[in-house]
């Protein structure tokens, strides 16, 4: 990952956007804070990453509650969601 302080990154800012196509670029700033600039697709990624894992959290949680009903076989698994 490349680094940059806050002055090189608002002086080199069209370099770093370019260098964030192919990676992430780190921000430091003097007070220690730290900024990360992506592009829009891996964010996107990390996003749909993320909740697709909440979701099987979710679910895996109710599992583990016993909130979950056994399917019959050749029943519509899809009916809960025709509502």
């Amino acid at each position: 990952m490349q680094s940059a302080n806050a002055k090189n990154f608002r002086s080199g800012l069209k370099e770093y956007m370019d260098a964030a196509v192919n990676e992430p670029v780190r921000i430091n700033r003097r007070d220690g804070q730290s900024f990360v600039l992506m592009s829009e697709q891996v964010y996107d990624g990390f996003r749909n990453e993320i909740h697709s894992l909440q979701r099987r959290l979710l679910g895996m949680n109710e599992i583990v509650d016993g909130k979950t009903k056994p399917i019959a076989r050749g029943e519509d698994r899809t009916a809960r969601f025709k509502k």
